[in-house]
């Protein structure tokens, strides 16, 4: 089921380069600026790629992924919540914030399955990237509903939430990388075959070589968070992973039972489920969830899940979905 000489792919490499950079404290860097001009790059790319192939299809055969996005992103925070009230030991707050960044998605994470299946030459369904763009939301939602009723249940300072509620809700819709992604999508949707020909030699002989300079500062992020696993502590590096597998193998069952899709699809629904946010949850759980403990869930979202997704997980899943099929 998993084939270790998928470790020698480039993309994963350029990550593992990142995060032994950090490791023996090399002086390597990349200017904060590229790194936002190469992750705007590639949420585009994916997303006029997928519109694309959007317009070859009928829009009512993605109403069941859309369904499947917004299930998986109510749910699996709920689940991920129970599971660190249950058997952790942490106050309820942080057990949100952490829970929050497991229902949402990690873009990074579902670059890295696409660089793995264009190596194996697996093809798969586009409408993971219309999940993709769904997931993020709903997860944030969650979690500022589950601090509101904490805080009433247990009578805690519930203005911290209340005054920012709006502008959180507002925050979960407008995202950047969501705006990105769904612009992407419309474009690649609606625009002409002949106008897009101009632009796709940039949005496809480059993409995979941007995808690994992404995955190097990746990597050198995660590094930077392994001198805090002492603070996550084993329950938590365990939950971190424990829950994408879980998440995982469950986002495939769906892919592959409910949604009928292929191997390639199936496995993209997985990795989705098992991805947790690194970008568009954390600054939003500042606001909802100030309490909160940031290196914990920055710790566990890309010091401990990223990496084991980025080399154990995409494998795990990918043979999973192929044991299904």
């Amino acid at each position: 089921m998993y084939n270790f000489s998928n470790l020698l792919t480039p993309s994963i490499m350029f990550f593992g380069l990142g995060f032994i950079a950090q490791l023996i404290r090399s002086d390597l860097k990349l200017p904060p600026e590229l790194t936002k001009s190469i992750t705007i790059y590639l949420l585009l790319s994916v997303g006029i790629h997928g519109g694309i192939e959007l317009s070859h299809i009928n829009i009512n055969e993605a109403v069941p992924s859309i369904m499947m996005a917004v299930l998986l992103g109510i749910a699996l925070p709920i689940i991920a919540y129970l599971v660190i009230v249950k058997f952790g030991n942490l106050d309820r707050l942080n057990a949100v914030a952490i829970a929050t960044h497991y229902g949402s998605v990690s873009a990074g994470t579902f670059l890295s399955a696409l660089a793995f299946l264009e190596v194996l030459h697996v093809d798969y369904e586009k409408h993971p990237i219309i999940m993709l763009a769904i997931m993020e939301s709903p997860a944030i939602l969650v979690g500022l509903l589950l601090a509101t009723t904490i805080r009433k249940k247990y009578a805690l300072n519930s203005n911290v939430v209340e005054s920012n509620k709006y502008e959180l809700i507002k925050e979960a819709f407008t995202n950047g990388s969501i705006l990105l992604l769904i612009g992407g999508l419309f474009i690649g949707d609606i625009a002409t075959e002949k106008s897009l020909k101009s632009i796709l030699p940039f949005f496809d002989q480059l993409f995979m070589g941007v995808l690994c300079i992404f995955l190097l500062a990746m990597g050198m992020e995660a590094g930077k968070k392994i001198s805090d696993f002492k603070m996550a502590g084993k329950f938590l590096i365990c939950f971190g992973m424990l829950m994408p597998i879980f998440s995982g193998f469950t986002g495939v069952l769906i892919g592959v039972h409910i949604l009928g899709f292929s191997i390639g699809g199936a496995t993209l629904v997985g990795v989705l489920a098992a991805s947790a946010s690194y970008i568009a949850v954390p600054p939003a759980m500042r606001m909802a969830i100030p309490e909160a403990n940031p290196s914990i869930y920055l710790t566990l979202a890309l010091g401990v899940t990223f990496p084991f997704n980025v080399v154990i997980g995409i494998p795990l899943y990918y043979g999973f979905a192929r044991f299904l099929n």
